[in-house]
């Protein structure tokens, strides 16, 4: 089964493999993501895992090859349900949520918002088969370094940061320009709006000048490079 959050004939697609589907209910239902589905921006697809597994108890897991605590997610279900999308011949890539992927930042969200199709699988907290990440993924990406109990998480993560890269779905695309990470290792300038004054806390003398060369240097300033030591 496939369930369509929203359809459209046009704007990029994005197709999410889970074991569950009702997690996206929420994230995906409001705001930004929501305004990209009904835009037209973004096609989002939520597919059920659990619907491809064959046998009749529906079961998605088994016991590890050579022992091990907890239970690893099959590859056959995962195949059939990426062979349910037939993506083939658009731009498209298939990624794979795993503790031990490449670290998803800006540029990543920035190379998938110029997809015609993006997949994102989500995994499984004790593992998925690795002939997953070896013969149907294109890549595995972690969101930081840390473990969560599933990939759904993970790609809600991924999602929000692609789809509001998209064009149209920000009401002003000067949004895009000057934003933290744009630049490897670079921050986002301080915002400030009225009051002019609060509880003794003002504004910036020079963002009250009017001199906007004086501004965009102080901006400038402010992109302080963040620390890179744990980006790897």
């Amino acid at each position: 089964m496939l369930c369509i959050l929203a359809q459209y004939n046009r704007g990029m697609q994005l197709s999410i493999l889970t074991l569950f589907p009702e997690y996206f209910e929420g994230p995906f239902g409001v705001s930004m993501l929501k305004r990209a589905q009904e835009s037209g921006a973004s096609q989002i697809s939520i597919i059920n895992i659990r619907d491809f597994a064959t046998d009749k108890h529906k079961v998605t897991d088994d016991r590890p090859y050579g022992g091990g605590a907890g239970m690893v997610l099959k590859v056959e279900p995962i195949d059939l349900a990426l062979q349910s999308l037939n993506v083939q011949g658009t731009r498209h890539k298939v990624v794979l949520t795993s503790a031990k992927g490449s670290l998803f930042t800006q540029q990543t969200a920035q190379s998938y918002a110029q997809l015609d199709h993006l997949v994102i699988i989500c995994g499984h907290y004790e593992g998925v088969d690795e002939r997953v990440a070896l013969h149907l993924a294109d890549e595995e990406i972690r969101i930081g370094d840390y473990v969560l109990t599933g990939g759904e998480p993970a790609a809600a993560v991924i999602s929000d940061a692609v789809v509001r890269l998209l064009p149209a779905v920000l009401g002003n695309p000067e949004s895009l320009e000057n934003e933290s990470h744009e630049v490897p290792g670079q921050i986002g300038v301080p915002q400030y709006t009225r009051p002019e004054e609060y509880r003794g806390w003002g504004v910036p003398e020079v963002l009250l000048s009017g001199n906007h060369k004086h501004i965009d240097d102080w901006r400038a300033a402010q992109q302080t490079p963040t620390d890179q030591s744990n980006e790897s």
